[in-house]
């Protein structure tokens, strides 16, 4: 399902379920110790995807630690994205040579709890998805829109190491499956890479879910 939204460079695994009993990795155990078992269960499900995924750029399996925002710190030389929602763990990966940047989410494709849109929408966002509800009632644009945002973070962070709040990016979503998030805020990167002004993504909604991609090239 991902891969259908990254470019060729890219390398996705996903899995729709978690195997009974599986244990965290060895080296992972520490990032998980107080979670609830769901948690537990995504985290150790969506690591394995990710240590497949990079089996097939050639690297040996490893421990996949987090940053300290919880971003999953890759090998040198790879850039990556994990996300996971009820049904579905996934995680992309690509060599930083070709792709600078990744960012995945899935989401249940249900409309957002109530008050959720006023939080992660700036003012021109509403109106927008108003027309979209009007010519497509069958997708929840905001659901959407959460996801698109949350892919954008994931793409934004690591190239910058700063916070991207809802609020500072302004997304314009296509009904053909495609969104761009301009960027409200300074997009100046760690790597010396031009300003990220506007992040490019796709979208798509298939069986129950809401998946996105963000890639910085």
């Amino acid at each position: 399902m991902i891969e259908a939204l990254l470019p060729a460079h890219a390398v996705a695994v996903e899995a729709f379920a978690d195997v009974a009993g599986e244990t965290p990795y060895p080296g992972e155990e520490d990032l998980v110790a107080r979670a609830v078992e769901g948690r537990r269960r995504e985290f150790v499900t969506a690591r394995r995807c990710a240590r497949e995924a990079l089996a097939r750029l050639g690297y040996a399996p490893a421990p996949i630690r987090s940053g300290p925002r919880r971003e999953p710190l890759w090998p040198a030389g790879v850039v990556g994205s994990i996300t996971h929602c009820a049904g579905y763990r996934a995680a992309a990966v690509a060599p930083a040579d070709a792709v600078a940047g990744l960012g995945i989410d899935a989401e249940p494709h249900a409309p957002l709890p109530d008050g959720v849109a006023d939080a992660v929408t700036t003012a021109a966002e509403p109106a927008r998805l108003a027309g979209l509800r009007a010519a497509d009632p069958t997708v929840h644009w905001d659901r959407l829109l959460f996801s698109a945002k949350e892919s954008v973070y994931k793409a934004w962070f690591p190239l910058t190491g700063r916070w991207l709040g809802f609020e500072d990016a302004e997304l314009t979503i296509e009904p053909a499956g495609r969104f761009a998030a301009r960027v409200l805020v300074d997009g100046a990167r760690t790597d010396g890479g031009p300003p990220l002004r506007v992040l490019d993504g796709r979208w798509l909604v298939a069986d129950g879910l809401v998946v996105t991609a963000v890639t910085v090239l």
